[in-house]
């Protein structure tokens, strides 16, 4: 064979090397998310990013996977190697970490507690006060049980003083919904829009009295946190930043890519966008100056730590900054021809 045609095969070679390193470089890293629960509002800003490519863009491959509660996904994502990144109400992740589970918290949309009260519109409960005598719905193993004495006491009441009625959370919106319940205890955003279908209601948050803790957010293990910093860090600041998109005028977009990205779930537009709405007010907009939304904010989480404590949820840990890894969430421009 002459000499030119074995260089030139040598070089054709390098060039197709090249060329497929520089593809594997390029492809986009993969990211498996665990939810905190089946399709709802507040994932939102996740599928719309999703849908729009914002995640591709960013060089990540994201897989999202629905869950099954929040305190499941903290154990699921804490626990094991089969997930990244977990969404969840982050009192769960406080908990499991002062347990011992290795998990910190990377963004915090919600900032304000989602647990609160479900009343009748216009049916005169404005605060605990106004509880003596009422049928309440609570489910005792969830989030908002250790809480209730708290918030009762606000209101210079003790549980003696209402009929507490043990729910399952399962059946708990049906029970108040029906009107076998003067009130319930529950998460407002998710629930309020779906009750409000059939019994109009408003909410009393847990938050204002002086029962705050971040609710939902993003978190990952320690282990993830050092071998995938920066997919991580990428991921929450899209995400973040798809919120703020969202939050501008585009919450009926946020809902077409959730019906668009769960088709089998035959979700319902109305009762989505009211729970995007209802997060609105525990997302505490605007973010605090020089920060994007979703950047946690040390006293926030000083706060959850007495809240917590006070309730008997946190044992050991005192200090708010051992439960939240700062700078993770950046500015982010998203791809404006996408975002059409």
């Amino acid at each position: 064979m002459p000499k030119l045609k074995l260089i030139g095969r040598a070089l054709a070679g390098c060039v197709a090397f090249a060329m497929a390193a520089g593809a594997a470089a390029q492809a986009p890293e993969k990211l498996k998310v665990r939810l905190d629960w089946t399709p709802w509002g507040v994932h939102g800003a996740m599928h719309l990013a999703q849908q729009k490519g914002w995640f591709n863009a960013a060089g990540l491959d994201v897989q999202m996977e629905d869950g099954n509660g929040s305190v499941t996904t903290v154990q699921i994502v804490g626990g094991g190697d089969q997930f990244d990144v977990g969404h969840a109400a982050l009192a769960s992740m406080m908990i499991a970490r002062d347990k011992g589970l290795p998990v910190k918290g990377v963004a915090v949309f919600a900032r304000l507690s989602d647990v609160g009260m479900l009343v009748p519109a216009g049916g005169g409960i404005k605060g605990p006060k106004d509880l003596k005598g009422k049928k309440v719905a609570y489910t005792a193993g969830s989030l908002e049980a250790p809480f209730v004495d708290a918030f009762l006491a606000a209101g210079g009441l003790k549980k003696s003083d209402i009929e507490l009625v043990n729910v399952d959370a399962a059946g708990k919106a049906a029970t108040y919904a029906a009107g076998r319940a003067d009130a319930a205890f529950s998460t407002i955003p998710f629930f309020l829009p779906v009750v409000s279908q059939t019994r109009p209601s408003e909410a009393v948050r847990f938050a204002d009295y002086n029962l705050n803790m971040p609710s939902f957010g993003l978190f990952a293990s320690e282990a993830k946190l050092a071998s995938k910093r920066e997919a991580i860090a990428k991921f929450a600041s899209v995400v973040a930043a798809s919120w703020q998109y969202v939050y501008d005028g585009h919450e009926d977009e946020a809902v077409e890519a959730i019906v668009a990205q769960r088709p089998q779930a035959k979700l319902d537009k109305k009762v989505l966008r009211g729970q995007i709405d209802a997060l609105r007010g525990f997302f505490q907009l605007p973010a605090p100056a020089g920060q994007p939304l979703g950047a946690p904010v040390a006293a926030d989480w000083s706060t959850a730590v007495k809240t917590l404590t006070d309730a008997g949820l946190l044992k050991s840990i005192k200090d708010g900054n051992d439960f939240f890894v700062p700078g993770l969430v950046r500015p982010v421009a998203l791809n404006a021809a996408s975002a059409k």
